[in-house]
């Protein structure tokens, strides 16, 4: 009944920016923990982003200065706004609920469910 889909991706230049969304149903982001996860190719799912319940966020050492994390009003989409896109940024970005806290903290992969489809973003010129 739990379902998340993850929108926004696509190609951008290296230096460019990229917004994605990941939008929930049958839980709101006020409620657990929601984390940013990506994949690229041949490499191991890391975690990149995590909105806490109560708004704060943990930043991985992939994205601190360059990504942000924020959710609507209605608290039914997360967003991952990144800007000075690297080659290295390149993957499958999916999103997924924490169930077993309200706080972030560090992504540990067994404490997350209702993983989306995922959606791709390119950086290339």
């Amino acid at each position: 009944q739990v379902q998340f889909v993850e929108s926004g991706g696509g190609l951008v230049q290296p230096g460019g920016s990229l917004r994605l969304s990941c939008t929930a149903s049958g839980l709101t982001s006020d409620d657990y923990a929601i984390g940013w996860f990506r994949q690229a190719p041949g490499k191991e799912r890391e975690g990149v982003i995590c909105l806490s319940a109560d708004g704060g966020s943990y930043i991985g050492d992939s994205a601190r200065g360059r990504f942000t994390i924020s959710r609507d009003n209605a608290k039914t989409t997360v967003y991952l706004q990144m800007k000075s896109l690297e080659p290295e940024d390149t993957a499958v970005y999916y999103c997924a609920a924490n169930l077993m806290r309200r706080l972030c903290a560090g992504f540990r992969h067994y404490e997350y469910a209702y993983w989306g489809q995922g959606t791709q973003v390119t950086v290339s010129s």
